[in-house]
């Protein structure tokens, strides 16, 4: 079967998807305490990529048209996450109706996506949590820009040389804020509930907002970003660099400054690090020569299919472990971790290249994005 990627697509931000996935797989399948310490910031990274590119979506609608759709953008949204996610919600749950372990509010939570309230974690996958945090988010920040701009409370226009904050800038950045207090209260008043800290959407959002900004600064204010960009590039890659360095030597989620102070280190630093990407006229060919192209091209490939590869490396990593329990397979940490990588990136791009791919079609058929449309 022969893998096309579409020709709109960004390599470079498959690239830096195909980062994020890796970093999860690292989290997950332990090679080394360093790895398994800092692989949770792929879903950071994610989420600022998510906010980035959905937001980017409404945003190129409204320069287009003056408006939004909602609606439609969900329903595309819903093209692009259900699809994957219930269908093979199914091989999470039949194995745990067998074991006698079914709880419906569990399974109810996971349906609706607020599991990461109800149960914390995901319950029959527990890293379904964040597909809550950013379905929330879907529903949230387009119900927001529609209304705000129907009410005319919220103003977006294109501005190239202004220096002042806009109205979204200020709006980002109070919930920014708000995000953090919330998160040092929580800590605080419920010293123990780390998990929660780490996966409830009021206390996690800000990273997909974090995204939002870039986004608006992206496409509303181009030419100020450049010029900030290029005043203080070096100051900015020192604080990308430290607000990125510590997390391979703090255990998360048992660190009161991870779930406070450090996500808000992490949305900044991979902020920073996705306008270099953004900006950088030569990005490709950078990366190209960093780290050889065709690692580039695995990796950018493996973004493109990160989606998918996150739905199912953990039923791929539980079903491995017991298997290598019942034949008594020596444990090894290295052989361990490239098996079930390499089999949740081939069973996550046979999902992509065949089931997503097959949605996305229908999906363009009957609701075409109006971007593309002639006006």
């Amino acid at each position: 079967m022969k893998m096309v990627i579409p020709q709109n697509r960004l390599r470079e931000i498959d690239f830096l998807r195909g980062v994020a996935i890796v970093l999860v797989l690292f989290r997950h399948t332990f090679i080394c305490q360093y790895t398994a310490s800092m692989g949770w910031i792929g879903v950071d990274l994610f989420f600022v990529l998510s906010g980035f590119l959905v937001s980017g979506l409404l945003f190129k609608e409204y320069l287009k048209y003056g408006d939004i759709r909602p609606g439609r953008f969900l329903i595309r949204r819903g093209f692009k996450i259900y699809p994957i996610y219930y269908l093979f919600y199914l091989v999470y749950i039949i194995p745990i109706i067998f074991k006698n372990e079914f709880n419906l509010s569990g399974v109810l939570s996971e349906l609706t996506f607020i599991q990461n309230y109800v149960w914390g974690l995901g319950f029959a996958n527990p890293v379904s949590w964040s597909l809550a945090v950013e379905e929330h988010f879907y529903f949230g920040f387009a119900f927001f820009v529609w209304i705000g701009l129907k009410r005319n409370f919220l103003k977006l226009s294109v501005e190239t040389s202004k220096s002042g904050l806009s109205q979204m800038e200020i709006i980002i950045f109070i919930v920014l804020m708000l995000c953090l207090i919330l998160r040092l209260l929580h800590n605080l008043i419920f010293p123990g509930q780390f998990v929660r800290s780490f996966t409830m959407t009021h206390l996690r959002i800000d990273s997909l907002l974090a995204g939002v900004l870039i986004s608006y600064l992206y496409y509303f204010r181009i030419n100020y970003l450049k010029k900030v960009i290029k005043k203080y590039r070096i100051i900015l890659f020192i604080v990308a660099l430290a607000g990125i360095i510590w997390t391979p030597f703090i255990n998360m989620p048992h660190s009161f400054f991870a779930v406070t102070f450090g996500f808000s280190f992490l949305y900044i630093s991979f902020s920073i690090l996705l306008l270099y990407f953004l900006l950088s006229n030569d990005i490709n060919r950078k990366l190209n020569l960093i780290f050889f192209k065709p690692f580039v091209n695995i990796i950018s490939k493996i973004g493109y299919c990160s989606y998918s590869i996150y739905i199912i490396h953990i039923f791929v990593k539980i079903n491995y472990m017991e298997i290598r329990e019942k034949y008594n397979i020596p444990y090894n940490y290295s052989l361990n971790f490239i098996l079930t990588s390499v089999i949740s990136v081939t069973i996550g791009m046979l999902m992509t290249y065949t089931i997503e791919m097959y949605f996305l079609k229908v999906r363009d058929k009957y609701y075409p994005n109006r971007v593309n449309l002639n006006k």
